[in-house]
């Protein structure tokens, strides 16, 4: 089945989709990048466009996800803006991705040393920055105030960002919350490493849920 099709994304589930992702990373950590044909993408896509995640991410230029995932052209909504914080725009373009085109992945992906996290720990107030900034405080409280981390990175801020991020989400747009409760979308939370090009997928809502049921069922 051709990837970039609209038979592919109607057949391809929420877990197919995230094993895509994260073999993709491996891929590009273990420097086995597919030898993507540019030009063949362009042929392909000039008719529609069938990408099968969303990812909303930091402006960060060395975390670009279309390389970090080893995807090409057509394969991904990416959203990017500095601290990968929530706005109305970003949760319209999410709403979309996921509701009319019928992306099977939401991801939320921060970064190891992020410039606007590091901007918002120093305090920083300057123009619009001090806005988008001040957005990021909670997460730097949230980091503080859990104590004791369990992260695979030791970012902790960048995590608390990230979760913070997917919980506005899914409190502020009832379109994503309805297709995730149905099944429709899984919803990701992930970091990567500058240093490594490791990504950390540290937080998977929907297989969560799923033991949750299971569990509930054997009571």
């Amino acid at each position: 089945m051709r990837k970039h099709s609209k038979e592919f994304l109607e057949n391809l589930t929420p877990d197919k989709g995230y094993e895509i992702l994260v073999e993709g990373n491996k891929r590009f950590v273990n420097r086995l990048n597919t030898d993507h044909d540019h030009l063949e993408m362009i042929n392909e896509t000039r008719e529609g466009q069938y990408p099968f995640a969303v990812i909303l991410s930091c402006m960060d230029s060395r975390t670009s996800v279309e390389l970090i995932f080893d995807q090409g052209l057509g394969d991904l909504f990416s959203i990017r803006v500095a601290g990968n914080i929530v706005n109305d725009d970003i949760l319209a373009s999410l709403e979309y991705a996921v509701k009319y085109v019928g992306s099977k992945v939401l991801m939320v992906l921060g970064h190891t040393e992020c410039g606007a996290i590091k901007s918002a720990k120093a305090g920083v107030q300057d123009g619009h920055i001090t806005g988008l900034l001040n957005r990021i405080q909670p997460s730097i409280s949230k980091a503080m105030l859990k104590g004791d981390h369990d992260h695979h990175f030791s970012d902790h801020v960048a995590y608390a960002n990230v979760e913070n991020s997917l919980e506005e989400i899914l409190t502020r747009s009832d379109i994503v919350k309805d297709l995730f409760a149905k099944g429709q979308i899984g919803l990701i939370g992930a970091v990567y490493n500058i240093e490594t090009g490791e990504v950390d997928f540290f937080k998977d809502l929907a297989r969560k849920n799923k033991k949750q049921k299971s569990a509930g069922m054997a009571v």
